[in-house]
């Protein structure tokens, strides 16, 4: 059985520690850059959404330090993550292509990209 997608946000997650470790707040803001600001997490959410990646393997803690007396922890992408964001971004990628043809065929969308 095919796993379900990713919901938007995750997929971000997963995307912004594609690259690097990173702590928490470091996630919000690349996810809001890589969204050009339109997906903003709050604390809340994304440490809920970590703790889920964490348990379901995609994730794990790189390291801690402790800044101005608080604990910052960073997490890196596992093997596992690596490989669900490739499937991921292969599926979603197969979709636009798809939804791309059919709006060139039916004369709604020209080669460049714009109708």
């Amino acid at each position: 059985m095919a796993e379900s997608p990713l919901r938007e946000p995750t997929f971000l997650i997963l995307t912004a520690l594609a690259e690097t470790p990173q702590h928490g707040y470091a996630v919000i803001e690349d996810v809001q850059r890589i969204s050009d600001g339109r997906v903003r997490l709050r604390a809340g959410t994304l440490y809920a959404v970590l703790d889920r990646l964490r348990a379901d393997g995609l994730i794990e803690v790189d390291r801690e330090e402790v800044v101005q007396s608080r604990l910052r922890r960073y997490y890196r992408l596992t093997a596992l993550g690596a490989t669900r964001l490739a499937d991921e971004a292969t599926r979603l990628r197969r979709h636009a292509d798809a939804a791309g043809d059919r709006l060139r065929r039916a004369g709604l969308l020209l080669e460049g990209g714009a109708a």
